[in-house]
């Protein structure tokens, strides 16, 4: 629950933006910028939750940035125009990394080797449910009030997250783990992550096969309603395959992680996201890339192949520097964030303009990822080659 409260905070206000539109009179291309600052401000705070966690614990990152969630979330169900609602997803993107970041590096903390695998696929689930699950309860929700009820909801479902980490959290990184809280510490931390240029390679191939995806997130009032034609509720008719299917892909993962390895389920996971783009744009080309379900096919066969590979692949990741698990975690974080964001500002919209848009910029993510993971496995191997010579 706490790895999704960060992807549901995204898409749950969408159903509620022809009513946010109409309230604080604002044109659909503004209501934009709700996702796009809420993102912006979860990247930059990216960076600090993580190694905040090594300095002074998991426990108290979590409770403190769910509690500014809260207060957040609060703020932007009493705000009278857009600019101060913007100012409350601001804040709520600033906190929600405390929980979404900090969460995985626990499971790290207290799992190894095949367990944490299995930990971080079930994470991957939860994490990927929550994207479908968002818009939908968005939806429900006003139809038994306004839209400032989205934003109730979201500060309840904090309120009660700290209820259930206070009763059930343990602290998985004691003292005598820590490091230093100083600044200085903090950046050290951080450039001792960035100096790692496997970390590069690994966090670009996650960020661009998961951005394809995210597209359609990022622009789903724009793919659902401008482009399928359908309504405030049919949100569900996109999510539920896509994230379904990357749901099973994350079981998948799981299962197969008792005798595949790491590093084979991210190439086949990234094999069969490059397979679904492909169907994706065939599907476009044809009339029936503007009729459900075929027109959300290829998409979701790319959430299958990142269901398979992105837990793994942010496993590996946070083994590259065992000491600074956080500062890792922040570190991807950042960069896919940001990613995302820009994405959704400036990507969807342009790709936006016909479902062959979406498809071609979804197909161009995902070459890409996959090439910088090829990338990262030749790199590592002439390594080991040199290593065993030398």
């Amino acid at each position: 629950m706490l790895s999704m409260i960060g992807p549901f905070s995204i898409d749950t206000p969408f159903p509620a933006f022809s009513q946010m539109g109409a309230a604080l009179d604002v044109s659909s291309g503004e209501l934009q910028l709700v996702v796009t600052a809420y993102m912006l401000a979860f990247a930059t705070m990216s960076l600090f939750h993580g190694p905040l966690s090594d300095a002074v614990g998991r426990r108290p990152v979590i409770l403190g940035s769910l509690s500014v969630y809260a207060v957040a979330s609060v703020a932007c169900a009493f705000a009278p125009t857009l600019e101060w609602l913007l100012v409350g997803r601001v804040v709520q993107g600033l906190a929600a990394g405390g929980s979404t970041i900090v969460s995985r590096t626990v499971i790290r903390d207290l799992f190894d080797g095949r367990q944490a695998q299995r930990m971080m696929s079930q994470v991957a689930v939860i994490f990927g449910v929550a994207p479908a699950v968002a818009p939908i309860a968005g939806g429900l929700l006003i139809q038994v009030g306004p839209w400032q009820t989205v934003f109730w909801f979201m500060a309840a479902l904090a309120l009660a997250l700290v209820v259930l980490c206070v009763a059930l959290l343990p602290e998985s990184h004691p003292p005598e783990r820590r490091v230093p809280l100083r600044v200085g510490e903090i950046f050290r931390g951080l450039a001792e992550v960035v100096r790692v240029p496997a970390f590069h390679l690994m966090t670009w191939a996650a960020t661009l096969v998961f951005g394809a995806q995210f597209l359609y997130i990022g622009g789903a009032a724009i793919f659902v309603v401008d482009l399928l034609g359908q309504g405030e509720l049919d949100f569900w008719k996109l999510f539920v395959p896509m994230i379904g299917a990357m749901v099973v892909g994350s079981v998948a993962s799981g299962r197969f992680g008792r005798t595949v390895t790491s590093a084979d389920l991210i190439g086949v996971g990234y094999a069969v996201s490059t397979v679904g783009a492909v169907i994706g744009i065939v599907v476009a080309l044809t009339p029936a890339g503007e009729v459900l379900p075929w027109a959300v096919v290829g998409i979701s066969l790319v959430a299958f192949g990142n269901g398979l590979a992105f837990p793994n692949i942010q496993l590996l990741m946070l083994d590259l520097v065992p000491a600074r698990r956080g500062a890792v975690m922040s570190a991807s974080s950042f960069v896919t964030l940001v990613f995302n964001a820009v994405s959704a500002a400036v990507l969807a919209p342009y790709a936006g303009r016909s479902v062959l848009g979406f498809a071609l910029a979804a197909a161009g993510c995902v070459l890409l990822g996959w090439a910088f993971w090829l990338w990262h496995r030749v790199t590592a191997r002439r390594a080991r080659t040199l290593a065993t010579s030398g």
